[in-house]
């Protein structure tokens, strides 16, 4: 069937958006702030700071030097182009009084805002800066490996489940990879935090709210998320201009998975995800818990939903859906491949520009700090327009926005302030459709493989964060082919989202047959053209249409 209307009816006695619902909004919106906090933690944990070589008999250690632009200096280190000190190389001891020069065997480290840092600690610099590449890499590819498992674990045994020991691992591993001393077992912790702080706990956070409030609300409350995940960003600048010691600074960080220690206790398993397990009684039980938490004074006759349950589950054949049903059928398997294409995108341009925050010029905890603060104003303007100009058009334009933004700033001046503004543009139109994209893909995909779809759009995304910083080291050979890359392939996959069907207004498709037919033969370009409006029904034939969730309550 279309929509199952005996669980929205269910659901729509809760509401749209209830005290219930906020208690229970809350508490998964924090997997966001530490989502956030994690995902750029090595931006202040592993900083890279100035460096030049150290000179023999005129720096003391390679935190107590000379002045970098003294007689003894200059006279040590050659020039770049641009006039500014030679980070990797100086004139060879050896060959006094001639040009040639030779990579340094030690270094030393401005101090002006970074006192310790693993890049310190273990020099991942120059001919070593790939190692620094690597560490982020890694992490991003545990969060590729959680997107890929946890996401289906969690349409098989549950949201809550996945979220709660992902949220205790993720303490675990967030304070003890502060005392990790070795460099391989460093990349190991951080790879086990990549899985658990973001596939685990934050995409399982977002799927139980998308599945528990009202329509209405999905925009503001999905739009949340990544303003909270911006929020940890800035926490990640705040702690750091505070905090000068890496290890503390690690824990501190680590320290903020104790949010999660009364989840256990106070978070509720998805009613929707219990009704489509065959768990209908205790799907109505979390909804009467939430109807007397709420004060409605609405009844629930428990006994009358538990065997419409039954009824439908005895109408229907037995399946367990899984993530290859998302490539079984053409119209799902095309709207899958153009979705992930679409997270790929977005997280490329979203961390490429993040990551890129220590190459500006001027405090570089201030710097993060606006790249996370510059993202509300997409955010507010997007919760106003994203029910009104729907989720297509909005999420298209902001990438291709972003992507021209990439391209522009790749051809003027580093460092100028035209280059730092166009930056902080693209960073606040490319931040708009990451939001939206979470949104869109909750709405395209059907209940049943929806965390499993929403799994692999984020395994995408880390696949292309994995690569960010391994494509910046491209920077060696031409400055400008690292943003040039991110601009063409946001201006690719903003020009494919035009052909996804739009959500706006439409109910959530439950069953594969739903997702399947579920937009068909409606683009932006079908639109344009003034064709007749789609029938939202998943049968062509039936003359029952799908309806918005909000008109099923007023039934």
């Amino acid at each position: 069937m279309a929509v199952d209307y005996v669980l929205e009816d269910l659901m729509g006695k809760l509401g749209e958006f209830g005290k219930y619902q906020f208690l229970q909004f809350f508490l998964q919106v924090l997997s966001g702030l530490t989502a956030g906090m994690h995902m750029l933690s090595l931006v202040t944990v592993a900083a890279v700071p100035e460096h030049r070589c150290f000179i023999e008999n005129v720096d003391n250690s390679s935190l107590s030097m000379a002045p970098w632009n003294s007689s003894d200096i200059l006279a040590a280190i050659p020039l770049k182009p641009n006039g500014e000190l030679d980070s990797c190389h100086m004139f060879d001891p050896s060959a006094p009084g001639t040009n040639a020069t030779v990579a340094c065997t030690s270094y030393v480290y401005d101090t002006t805002y970074y006192k310790t840092s693993r890049t310190i600690d273990w020099n991942f610099v120059c001919d070593r800066r790939w190692m620094g590449a690597i560490v982020q890499t890694v992490f991003m590819l545990g969060v590729f490996t959680g997107a890929v498992t946890l996401g289906g674990l969690a349409d098989k045994v549950g949201r809550k489940t996945v979220f709660c020991w992902s949220a205790l691992i993720q303490l675990i591993i967030g304070v003890g990879v502060a005392f990790i001393p070795e460099y391989f077992s460093f990349m190991v912790a951080r790879y086990l935090l990549g899985i658990v702080g973001s596939a685990g706990a934050y995409i399982c956070g977002f799927v139980l709210t998308m599945e528990l409030v009202g329509p209405s609300k999905r925009t503001v409350c999905g739009i949340t998320f990544q303003a909270v995940f911006a929020g940890g960003i800035m926490l990640v600048a705040g702690w750091g201009a505070i905090i000068h010691d890496r290890q503390l600074l690690q824990v501190i960080y680590g320290l903020h998975g104790c949010l999660f220690l009364g989840h256990w206790w106070w978070l509720d398993e998805s009613p929707r995800w219990l009704w489509m397990q065959g768990r209908a009684a205790e799907a109505v039980d979390i909804v009467a818990k939430g109807l007397r938490f709420n004060g409605s004074g609405i009844p629930v006759d428990k006994e009358y939903y538990v065997q419409k349950a039954k009824q439908q589950a005895a109408a229907q054949e037995k399946s367990s859906a899984g993530l290859s049903d998302l490539f079984r059928t053409p119209n799902l398997r095309m709207k899958t491949l153009n979705v992930c294409l679409c997270w790929f995108a977005n997280s490329l341009v979203y961390y490429g520009l993040s990551l890129s925050s220590g190459k500006l010029h001027g405090n570089p905890y201030l710097i993060l700090f606006i790249m996370g603060l510059v993202e509300f104003p997409s955010y507010i303007t997007i919760v106003f327009v994203l029910d009104r100009l729907g989720r297509r058009s909005i999420t298209s334009t902001l990438m291709l926005g972003g992507g021209l933004c990439c391209i522009v700033a790749a051809f003027i001046a580093q460092g100028s302030s035209t280059s730092t503004a166009v930056v902080m543009a693209g960073k606040l139109l490319i931040a708009g459709s990451f939001a939206v994209i979470y949104n869109y893909s909750a709405e395209l995909f059907p209940t049943v493989v929806r965390n499993s779809a929403m799994g692999l759009g984020s395994m995408c995304a880390r696949l292309s964060g994995a690569l960010t910083p391994l494509i910046s080291l491209l920077d060696s050979f031409d400055p400008k082919i690292p943003a040039v890359l991110f601009g063409m392939v946001a201006l690719v996959s903003g020009f494919w989202v035009m052909f996804l069907p739009e959500t706006m207004n439409q109910p959530m498709p439950e069953s594969i047959e739903d997702g399947e037919n579920f937009g068909k033969g409606d683009t932006w370009f079908s639109q344009c053209a003034g064709r007749k409006q789609r029938q939202n029904s998943v049968y062509p034939d039936d003359p029952e249409q799908m309806v918005p969730l909000k008109n099923i309550e007023r039934k």
